[in-house]
């Protein structure tokens, strides 16, 4: 129900969440306490009833600490990309590194790529 609620919502609302969550994570380890997963959830009026939010959590918690990986959250409501996707997402990355060494610098990005 949680899934098909937050679908709805679109992607500004799960873009918005990412990025609030990314906020919220002080130290950047990708990591969020069941405390700021809820605050997050509520902050972007997503509230779910406490007993559908605990088996949210026991799902998410598959290791049994008190952190959830909030990359997991993403993927686990929305699935992996679509094949159509990731090729763009493929076709990006290989003009993004036109030195061809699997990684690209920042000050390449830069060269390629304005967010105004």
């Amino acid at each position: 129900i949680f899934r098909e609620t937050l679908k709805k919502r679109g992607v500004q609302v799960i873009t918005g969440l990412g990025k609030y969550f990314r906020q919220i994570d002080k130290n950047r380890n990708g990591f969020l306490s069941q405390s700021a997963l809820k605050e997050g959830l509520k902050v972007f009026h997503l509230e779910v009833p406490e007993g559908d939010f605990e088996s949210l959590w026991l799902i998410l918690n598959d290791s049994k600490s008190d952190k959830v990986d909030y990359g997991e959250f993403t993927r686990a409501i929305f699935g992996e990309m679509n094949e159509y996707r990731k090729a763009f997402v493929r076709k990006a990355y290989m003009k993004l590194d036109f030195n061809k060494t699997g990684s690209v610098p920042m000050v390449d990005v830069r060269k390629c790529y304005c967010a105004k």
